[in-house]
């Protein structure tokens, strides 16, 4: 089917709340990279402008003919029943309906209070839907126009907080919204941050909100970094508005990606607070770099550059820091930045070499990483999606595009090497110590190849909840016994995440013992 990742993912009590996204990997082809020549495969098909909804409804743009209305489940992780909740929606009046089945995703869940909120970004602003926590009841929706993108909620020192992108897209800037609603009011909200790019996700750290981007369309708002907010002691209890405008940039990417066009290009993904220190890692759209370099420089070379796409193609790398100074003028890189997975060289463009005929040098990048190579040592892992902490450990989900990338062939195999089978899958890794390499729970997606991406997490003491990322919308046969597509939920007990447990780089049991991994949704 098409409905192919659990976007977005709360908890609340022994329930979990969350919202899927239809074909994201064919709507992310054609709005990132703009290609749109359909293509069918054993995997997934991905129709754009010929589909038969663009037919019915011809205002579509090509690259959404993909796009099918989301849904949304609690699951009671106390009795395994998975309830649909979308039809809660549907039946609540025609603009509930017409809100959700305009929303592109449900991208952000949060949970506070008693009421769930889970919202996406939609045809004109974003879309939000409430619940009961406790009854289950449906509460409502609504838009917020001014917005273009909700990725993540975080509750700080008690309150409720949501990044979000301004304008269409999410391209406008960045802005920090304080829930201040009730079961009875659920759509109340302050704007209590305003940034130059749109909020990728956000976490709490040392009594402050820190937060991380992605690109906007403004200057000030390309090159994605890292955030702090005023303290949340200082003045009234939380943020308030009065906050809005005293946001601090402590690290942007041009302090590590030394080729400027392909820094532009980056996202950044998962951020947590562990062990005194702030995390983070990076995101790669494949092939994104490659054509902005193509846009910025071809033209005026006149012909194509052979080595372009292993010049620009980059792996996610994962950065911490642990002093901030950020009541300094002028204080962005006061940060103690460590890169723990990254490169110390990569390559940069400089048009003026081989007399203006431009040429790629190997240049520092400042850094030498403390564990490893970038991916952790796989060049396909190019997401640090989504970073939860558990029992004294830091857990990373990743993307992992080998299988997709396995016949790219060409300029991939010359960045990345040969995709290997073996380690199709999105990876699990695990930080037991901040002074200690992170060790693999699971490099194969978690007993499901197809499983390219942990995009999101969350964790009770017993267990972590994954939700997956599966586009592959063409493999869903039940009846045959190989691995099949669409989301899936799984739940990962703490034991199993010990390499005694699970062992080091293998799918974990299907069932039936403590290192059991179980799927709670369908696809």
């Amino acid at each position: 089917m098409n409905q192919s990742y659990v976007w977005g993912l709360a908890q609340s009590g022994d329930q979990l709340w969350f919202g899927t996204a239809p074909n994201v990997h064919c709507l992310t082809t054609a709005k990132g990279l703009k290609l749109m020549k359909p293509v069918q495969n054993d995997d997934y098909v991905c129709e754009y402008g010929e589909s038969q909804l663009r037919k019915a409804y011809p205002f579509l743009p090509a690259g959404g003919g993909d796009w099918r209305p989301p849904d949304v489940f609690v699951y009671d992780t106390r009795t395994g029943q998975l309830t649909d909740k979308g039809g809660d929606i549907d039946n609540a009046s025609v603009m509930d309906r017409l809100r959700l089945n305009s929303t592109i995703g449900i991208r952000a869940a949060g949970s506070h209070q008693g009421v769930v909120l889970l919202g996406g970004p939609a045809l004109g602003g974003i879309n939000l839907f409430a619940f009961d926590s406790e009854s289950g009841r449906y509460l409502g929706s609504t838009t917020l126009s001014r917005y273009g993108n909700i990725r993540n909620f975080v509750v700080a020192d008690g309150a409720l907080y949501a990044g979000v992108g301004v304008g269409l897209d999410g391209l406008g800037g960045g802005a920090v919204l304080r829930w201040t609603g009730t079961k009875d009011d659920p759509f109340r909200f302050g704007v209590v941050g305003e940034l130059p790019g749109q909020v990728s996700d956000i976490t709490s750290h040392q009594g402050r909100i820190a937060l991380i981007t992605w690109p906007s369309a403004g200057v000030d708002g390309r090159i994605p970094g890292v955030w702090l907010s005023p303290r949340l002691a200082d003045g009234e209890p939380g943020l308030t508005p009065a906050d809005a405008d005293g946001w601090s940039r402590v690290w942007n990417v041009t302090q590590y990606e030394p080729d400027p066009v392909v820094a532009e290009t980056y996202g950044l993904g998962g951020l947590a607070s562990y062990g005194g220190y702030l995390y983070w890692g990076t995101m790669h759209v494949p092939l994104k770099a490659t054509q902005a370099h193509t846009r910025r420089y071809e033209p005026a070379r006149g012909k194509p550059d052979p080595v372009v796409v292993p010049n620009t193609q980059r792996t996610a790398s994962i950065f911490r820091a642990g002093d901030f100074d950020v009541d300094c003028d002028g204080c962005e890189g006061k940060a103690s930045v460590e890169l723990l997975y990254g490169e110390s060289k990569l390559p940069a463009f400089d048009p003026e070499a081989n007399n203006g005929e431009g040429g790629w040098r190997l240049t520092p990048t400042g850094y030498t990483p403390k564990f490893g190579a970038a991916g952790f040592g796989d060049g396909y892992n190019n997401y640090i999606w989504k970073m939860v902490v558990v029992a004294g450990s830091l857990y990373v989900g990743t993307m992992d595009w080998s299988y997709l990338g396995r016949a790219a062939g060409g300029g991939i195999e010359a960045a990345f090497g040969a995709a290997d089978a073996s380690s199709y899958g999105a990876d699990l890794w695990a930080f037991d110590n901040p002074n200690e390499p992170a060790r693999p729970v699971d490099t194969t997606g978690l007993g499901n190849y197809l499983n390219y991406g942990i995009r999101t997490m969350v964790a009770d003491e017993s267990n972590i909840y994954l939700g997956m990322a599966n586009p592959m919308n063409l493999r869903t046969d039940k009846q045959d016994d190989v691995p099949e597509g669409g989301w899936e939920l799984i739940r990962l007990p703490l034991v199993a995440s010990n390499p005694s447990a699970a062992g080091k780089g293998r799918p974990l049991p299907p069932g039936g013992d403590a290192s059991e991994a179980a799927t709670a949704g369908g696809k």
